[in-house]
């Protein structure tokens, strides 16, 4: 395994590395600014224009839909060559949205691409792709354990040419942006199918009757306006029968297809993360000063920023194996990186921006640190695509029969 990055990543390491200096960085005390003012005037959910002029921009530089495989939608790189500017990105939580790399709109539209009919990539890809429109994913419920999937209980009922849908849904990311227009929903079609049979995707677009945004749900005490995290009730909402992704009791098999990129993305983004508290950190530590000397010099401080060098790397090198063996041979055969990656990364970035936080005292606490937030984004990724619990369940299980055999 050959993990220097190629000469085309390098060159797109430099654009999207010159772009955030030049672009994103000097927007971030805007960002907040705006967030507050729309606040205070009560129009919280509503897009932030700091990122829609930036969005232009990132597409005239050539820095659009870079996530795509697809060489004639995207631009078409790998998961390797992708993974290192997922990273660069990463480092501002909201900086992929604006180069229309941003989830969950990303692993929608791969799924439009991947199963998705030629009326679906019309109506819904397209606009996706030219960043006119939002999208959510409505998968996780309030009232079951939906770690494992298997537990959801919505429906998708056939009636003639329809799909009639109940059910209610909560996390579901991106549903409190004005822009949403669709969702992809999973469903039971059918309850006394086989176990991983039974789940069905389709798309619901957000005005059809029926559909009815509940709440925004706070991540410790973030709301994550205009982007939201949603509870959606969906009362018969009706649907044309066309709308189903790649056919009754094919959900998981789509849910597979669309997480294993998912997490690659999630963890190198994490790693950007870490690697910027990394830098606040020792920033920090080199102009404070206590107990007669500078925080840098103080032993506690030196291990963890030693520390947090060493799990930061083993955390990227981790992510770039598994971004590798699925471009060589798919994501099954990645499975066992993918589940690890998918605890590595969130608990390495937590513990990497608590050091961060510890250096900074009280205002590691404060909105004047982006530290807080990072801690928040980190932690809410070791239960988004799955708890650390299931996959170092399966990882134990994998384990368990290598070793038998």
């Amino acid at each position: 395994m050959d993990f220097a990055y190629s000469d085309r990543t390098n060159a797109l390491r430099e654009r999207v590395s010159a772009f955030m200096a030049e672009h994103v960085y000097p927007a971030e005390p805007a960002y907040h600014a705006e967030l507050e003012a729309r606040t205070r005037e009560g129009r919280r959910w509503t897009p932030l224009q700091v990122i829609e002029k930036l969005k232009p921009k990132a597409r005239a530089a050539g820095l659009w839909n870079l996530f795509l495989p697809d060489s004639e939608l995207g631009a078409g790189l790998s998961n390797t060559e992708y993974a290192p500017l997922s990273e660069i990105m990463g480092r501002v939580p909201w900086a992929s949205e604006v180069f229309n790399c941003s989830a969950p709109d990303t692993g929608n539209m791969e799924v439009l691409v991947r199963y998705g009919s030629a009326e679906h990539k019309k109506r819904w890809l397209e606009p996706l792709l030219a960043g006119e429109i939002r999208s959510a994913f409505a998968m996780t419920e309030p009232d079951v354990a939906s770690s494992d999937a298997t537990n959801i209980e919505a429906r998708i009922e056939r009636r003639g040419d329809d799909y009639v849908i109940n059910g209610r849904k909560w996390w579901t990311s991106g549903a409190g942006d004005p822009r949403c227009a669709v969702m992809i929903f999973m469903g039971k079609t059918d309850p006394s199918a086989g176990r991983h049979s039974q789940q069905s995707m389709i798309l619901v677009p957000m005005d059809a009757p029926g559909v009815k945004v509940l709440r925004p749900l706070t991540v410790f005490g973030y709301d994550d306006a205009p982007h939201g995290h949603m509870e959606v009730d969906f009362h018969n909402v009706r649907v044309p029968a066309s709308n189903i992704l790649l056919g009754e009791g094919r959900g998981f098999e789509i849910a597979q297809g669309r997480l294993g990129p998912g997490r690659i993305h999630h963890c190198m983004r994490l790693i950007g993360l870490a690697e910027r508290a990394l830098e606040l950190m020792c920033r920090r530590a080199s102009q404070r000063v206590a107990f007669g000397r500078p925080v840098a010099e103080q032993g506690v401080t030196r291990e963890r920023i030693a520390e947090a060098r060493c799990q930061i790397e083993q955390a990227r090198l981790l992510t770039l194996k598994a971004a590798w063996m699925m471009d060589k041979a798919g994501n099954k055969a990645a499975q066992t990186e993918i589940a690890m990656i998918k605890v590595v990364a969130p608990t390495m970035a937590c513990r990497v921006i608590d050091w961060a936080m510890q250096v900074h005292g009280g205002g590691g606490m404060s909105q004047d640190f982006p530290l807080a937030y990072f801690y928040t984004l980190a932690r809410t990724l070791r239960f988004a695509d799955g708890p650390d619990e299931v996959h170092r369940n399966a990882l134990a299980k994998m384990e368990l029969g290598r070793q038998a055999a």
